[in-house]
């Protein structure tokens, strides 16, 4: 895979709510992707990729991984810094 991700920023949530961080990636060193989430879910904790709301009132990813192994590339990068945090 040619990704290679680091992450910038993590700032981690001090309540009981089940969003426990806010984390900001660098992609190969020339993009910035703000504001990926890590939320407690009911299977454990998982990145959520940042978010807008549409005209219809409903939540859509604003950034999409085009292949399954991007997304859990970026995951595995993202869960990994934020338990070493």
């Amino acid at each position: 895979m040619n990704l290679e991700i680091k992450v910038q920023r993590i700032q981690k949530m001090e309540s009981d709510s089940s969003l426990k961080a806010f984390v900001d990636i660098v992609v190969n060193d020339s993009i910035l992707i703000k504001g990926l989430k890590i939320i407690e879910g009911t299977n454990g904790v998982f990145v959520s990729m940042p978010q807008e709301r549409g005209r219809d009132n409903k939540w859509y990813d604003s950034i999409r991984c085009l292949t399954e192994g991007a997304k859990e590339y970026i995951s595995d990068v993202v869960l990994y810094s934020y338990q070493q945090a």
